[in-house]
C-alpha cells in the first residue's frame, strides 16, 4: 500500500534475505492485496419517513484477512451508514447505546440548539435510547457524526465510532452535480491506525498523549489498500479526515488537477482549481475530479505535515521514509465521455460584515509538558486560555444572534479548532488577509498562527452549552475544550 521507496526498499530486503521483525514485517506481506472500497450503506431519511434508527454496538472487524479485531460500529461492527438528510426536514434519529459505557453522538457541523447537538452533556448510558428531533435548515454540504462522551472521545473514535452525513436541498440538485451515491458521489472516510500482526491496536503513552494517536496504516471508509471503479467522467468526492490526530496532504499520483467545490459549511461560491488539498482532523472537503481519460490513478498524501520531529525520525527509521503513501486508487470504467464542464458559478453567499461584531474574544489553545499531561489527568498545560476544560463551568457567554470576531491561536504546533453549532468565515491569518483554502463557510479550522474568525450565533444553546476545541481527539479529551451558552 506504499508507493516508490517504501515499496523499493521492501521488496529490496525480502530479495536479499534481510530480516524484517515483528508486526511491521507481518504487516507488508499481508497488505498488498489490493480490496474493493467499501461504501457505508446510504439511509436517506425521507425514505424511511424521517425516522432513522442508529445502534452503537461493540464487534469484530477482520481488517486483515483472517485477523479480527475489537472494534465499535454503528448498525454494524466499525463505522457507520451514511445518512442523508434534506434542508426543510425534521428528522428524529433513535440512538441506542449497546456498549458497556456512556457514549454520545455529536452532529458536527449540523446547525441545531444545544441540547440536540450530541456533545458530552447529552450522554447516553448503557442500554438507553436517545430521540432527538433534529431540524435541518442549512444549505447543502458534507457532514459527519461521531462519539463526543467526555474524556472517551479519542478512543471510542479511534474504535470506530463515526460516519458520514448529507444536507442536501433544491438550489444544490439544480447545478445537476454528480450524485450517483458510491456510483460518482463517493463518501472517502480517511483515517490512520496502529496494527500488530493483524489487529487493531490503541496506542498509549506520553507521546499519544501529547501529540494525538496516530498508526502505521491508512484506511479509507475502513478498507485497507482500497480501490474504487470510477465512470470514466467528472466525480465527486466526499473527503472527510476522520483520523484522530493526522493531517492529510492529498495529491493525485499524475499531477492531474481537480476542483475543490465545497467547504464545512457546503458549497463555494466558485469552484477552485487544485492540485494538492491538506486536510486537518475533522475538516471536510468536496471535489471533483475528471476521470475522462480513462486512466487509472491514484489520490495519495505526503507525510503528515504535523508530526513533531522525533516521531518523523521515527518513521524514517521505521521504513517509511519521506515518499507519498496510497489512500485509494481510481479506476474508470467505461468508454471514454466527453468532458462534463465543471460549473464556473456555484452558490451566491450572504456576506456578514465585520463591522457589525459587537465583541472580540481571544482564545489560545496551550499545551504543556508537565506530569498532568503525561498522566492524561487533563491537567499540566492542556487547556484553552490556561483553563483546563470543566464540564459544570460555562466559560463564555454569548447572545443569541450576535455576531462576533474570534481571534483563535495554538502553542507548540498546529490544531484544527472546531466550534459547534455555527458556521464561521476567515477574516485574517497571522494578519494577513486568509489563505485561498481559508474561504467558504467554515466549522473547523487549522490554526497556530492568530486567525481571526467572524461567527454569527444563530442557535441557543441555554439549556446545555456548545462547545468549542481542538480536534485532535487526545487533545480534547486531556483539556484543551471549553463551553459557551447562547441566550
Amino acid at each position: 500500500m506504499k508507493l516508490t521507496r517504501r515499496s523499493f526498499l521492501t521488496a529490496t530486503a525480502l530479495a536479499g534475505g534481510v530480516a524484517l521483525a515483528g508486526p511491521f514485517a507481518w504487516r507488508l506481506a499481508n497488505a498488498a492485496e489490493p480490496r474493493e472500497l467499501k461504501i457505508p450503506e446510504l439511509i436517506d431519511a425521507r425514505h424511511h419517513g424521517q425516522s432513522v434508527s442508529l445502534r452503537v454496538q461493540p464487534g469484530k472487524t477482520s481488517f486483515f484477512p483472517g485477523r479480527e479485531s475489537e472494534t465499535l460500529g454503528y448498525n454494524g461492527s466499525y463505522l457507520g451508514p451514511t445518512l442523508r438528510v434534506h434542508r426543510g426536514d425534521d428528522v428524529e434519529v433513535a440512538v441506542t447505546n449497546a456498549l458497556s459505557e456512556d457514549t454520545t453522538v455529536h452532529w458536527h457541523g449540523l446547525l441545531i440548539p444545544g441540547e440536540l447537538d450530541g456533545g458530552p452533556h447529552q450522554t447516553i448510558p448503557t442500554g438507553a435510547t436517545w430521540q432527538p428531533v433534529l431540524p435541518i435548515r442549512q444549505p447543502a454540504a458534507t457532514l459527519w457524526y461521531h462519539s463526543h462522551a467526555h474524556g472517551r472521545t479519542a478512543e471510542q473514535v479511534y474504535a470506530g465510532l463515526a460516519g458520514l452525513m448529507i444536507v442536501t436541498d433544491d438550489e444544490e440538485k439544480a447545478l445537476e452535480l454528480p450524485s450517483e451515491y458510491g456510483v460518482d458521489d463517493i463518501p472517502l472516510i480517511m483515517q490512520d491506525r496502529q496494527f500488530e500482526n493483524g489487529s487493531l491496536v490503541l496506542p498509549q503513552g506520553m507521546r499519544t498523549r501529547m501529540h494525538g494517536r496516530r498508526g502505521d496504516t491508512l484506511m479509507v471508509n475502513g478498507t485497507i489498500n482500497p480501490f474504487a471503479r470510477v465512470p470514466a467522467r467528472l466525480v465527486r468526492l466526499r473527503l472527510v479526515n476522520g483520523a484522530n490526530a493526522r493531517f492529510f496532504d492529498l495529491a493525485f499520483t499524475d499531477g492531474r488537477p481537480f476542483h475543490w467545490m465545497a467547504s464545512e459549511g457546503g458549497l463555494l461560491e466558485r469552484p477552485v482549481e487544485l492540485r494538492s488539498l491538506r486536510l486537518a482532523p475533522g475538516e471536510r472537503a468536496e471535489i471533483l475530479v475528471d476521470f475522462s481519460d480513462g486512466r487509472p490513478v491514484t489520490l495519495a498524501t505526503g507525510p503528515d505535515s504535523n508530526v513533531p520531529r522525533m516521531r518523523m525520525m521515527e518513521r524514517t527509521a521505521d521504513l517509511t521514509g519521506g515518499e507519498r503513501d496510497a489512500v485509494v486508487r481510481f479506476e474508470p470504467q467505461g468508454a471514454e465521455t466527453s468532458v462534463v464542464k465543471v460549473p464556473e458559478q456555484l452558490l451566491t453567499h450572504e456576506r456578514l460584515d465585520p463591522s457589525t461584531a459587537i465583541r472580540r474574544r481571544r482564545f489560545e489553545m496551550t499545551m504543556g509538558m508537565g506530569m498532568g499531561s503525561m498522566m492524561g489527568s487533563g491537567s499540566g498545560g492542556f487547556g484553552i486560555n490556561g483553563r483546563s476544560f470543566d464540564i459544570g463551568r460555562v466559560d463564555e457567554r454569548v447572545g443569541l444572534g450576535d455576531t462576533e470576531i474570534w481571534e483563535v491561536s495554538g502553542a507548540m504546533m498546529a490544531h484544527p479548532f472546531h466550534i459547534h453549532g455555527v458556521h464561521f468565515t476567515v477574516l485574517s491569518r497571522n494578519g494577513s488577509p486568509p489563505d485561498i483554502r481559508d474561504q467558504g463557510l467554515r466549522d473547523t479550522i487549522v490554526v497556530q498562527e492568530p486567525v481571526e474568525l467572524l461567527v454569527q450565533f444563530l442557535q441557543p444553546a441555554e439549556n446545555a452549552p456548545f462547545m468549542y476545541h481542538c480536534h485532535i481527539l487526545e487533545h480534547e479529551d486531556n483539556g484543551m475544550m471549553g463551553q459557551f451558552s447562547v441566550s
